[in-house]
């Protein structure tokens, strides 16, 4: 597996760590390691935790690349927003144990996944995107839209508003907040609760749920290529 994203399976839980330098900027590298981590699961048939290194899940896209030119940015846009419908689609349950920071497209991983678990300490969670000049796209307004609460939604897109972990719970990044130190005991707590249940209805019921947002994502993903980030 890619040093990017290492993987460890046990006892059917696939631990997927995001290890890309000090802020696991997510790159093409990382999105490409994604995904290969996650073919991998789907074959060991493994419900996911993904987490990063202590303090922080990942800062967002490279900016390197985004600032590479307008091909570069919409190139790993799309495949972000690509990665993030397959994380809402995939057949297992898919848990984040968010390290501490969760910026942009690190906090998009928290609204791409079924379960979140956040933990205590000075970080901040949410979609800077406005602050650093950049319009929002299409696809990561529709994820917001969905997952996050109403006001919390205006305020995060539109306002750039960062959240500390414990307002991420009320905003609808996070599902629960635990010590640092609980952070890995509270994730597999989790995981195997999800074990129990019956996949191929959790498959099918996900599907359900989702999808409209699917649908939205699919034709989102269209126009952000179609038009200037």
């Amino acid at each position: 597996m890619s040093e990017l994203i290492d993987y460890q399976l046990d006892d059917g839980i696939a631990t997927l760590t995001l290890s890309n330098g000090k802020v696991n900027a997510i790159s093409p590298d990382v999105i490409a390691a994604f995904n290969a981590a996650l073919d991998r699961a789907e074959q060991d048939r493994a419900v996911v935790i993904i987490t990063g290194q202590p303090g922080i899940l990942s800062g967002g896209y490279d900016l390197k690349v985004m600032t590479a030119g307008p091909q570069q940015a919409m190139g790993l846009v799309t495949a972000g927003s690509t990665l993030a419908r397959r994380l809402l689609s995939h057949p297992f349950p898919v848990i984040v144990a968010c390290t501490g920071h969760a910026v942009a497209k690190g906090a998009f991983l928290l609204l791409s996944v079924d379960y979140r678990i956040g933990v205590e300490g000075p970080f901040s969670i949410g979609l800077n995107e406005v602050q650093i000049g950049m319009t929002m796209h299409h696809a990561g307004i529709e994820l917001a839209r969905d997952r996050l609460g109403k006001a919390a939604f205006h305020r995060s897109v539109i306002n750039g508003e960062m959240f500390t972990p414990a307002s991420a719970v009320d905003a609808g990044f996070l599902d629960v907040v635990v010590s640092a130190e609980q952070l890995r005991e509270q994730a597999l707590a989790a995981a195997y609760q999800l074990k129990k249940i019956n996949m191929l209805a959790h498959r099918k019921t996900k599907l359900k749920v989702r999808k409209a947002l699917l649908e939205l994502l699919d034709d989102a993903i269209i126009r952000d290529q179609e038009l200037p980030l």
